[in-house]
């Protein structure tokens, strides 16, 4: 029996782990924990890559159902995320963006966008203890941002010039990441 258990342990292991990740309740929290543990600090798009802005026409909406302009962050340092509350690789970037917005709410336009209803994001920021805001589109964003693959985050100089552009979890409140967006500011 001892042999048996020993020649099979591997394959119980396996199947243990395939039935915790087939039951939802235990999938999600696992799936954020591991995309905390490989979130890395996010890369600078190469300038040859880098994309602009094509408009900066673009309705957004609060969670009070008030109208934003996104063309009043025109010549501000922008950051755009695409997120979703059923999203474990967005729920896993949240704690290092609410620490970057703690310390950057001045400085930075954070905005948070979600296709969901206000109601289901506020009650999850408020759960987490999130105080930053969660916004709806009410007109199409602007190219070439793209919300399609969650999350998605983009970082916007001052001129319109998309400097980062990350799909998928990153440590957003990494020494790096500051570092840029303090050279961001200061240009």
């Amino acid at each position: 029996m001892k042999k048996l258990f020993k020649n099979q342990w591997t394959n119980i292991i396996f199947i243990v782990i395939i039935l915790v990740m087939i039951i939802p309740q235990t999938r999600k929290p696992i799936q954020i924990v591991v995309n905390k543990i490989f979130a890395f600090s996010p890369s600078v798009t190469d300038e040859a890559d880098r994309k602009e802005l094509e408009t900066y026409n673009w309705t957004l909406e609060t969670k009070d159902g008030k109208r934003v302009d996104f063309a009043e962050s025109k010549g501000k340092v922008i950051i755009v995320n695409y997120w979703a509350t059923w999203c474990p690789p967005c729920i896993a970037e949240m704690p290092s963006f609410q620490e970057l917005y703690t310390d950057y709410k001045d400085d930075v336009e954070f905005y948070f966008i979600s296709g969901e209803d206000h109601e289901t994001t506020n009650n999850f920021l408020k759960r987490k203890g999130y105080n930053f805001s969660s916004y709806r589109m009410l007109s199409e964003d602007p190219k070439p941002l793209d919300g399609y693959t969650l999350p998605s985050t983009y970082v916007i100089d001052k001129n319109g010039t998309i400097v980062v552009d990350k799909k998928g979890a990153a440590d957003w409140n990494s020494q790096n990441f500051r570092n840029l967006l303090s050279q961001l500011l200061t240009d």
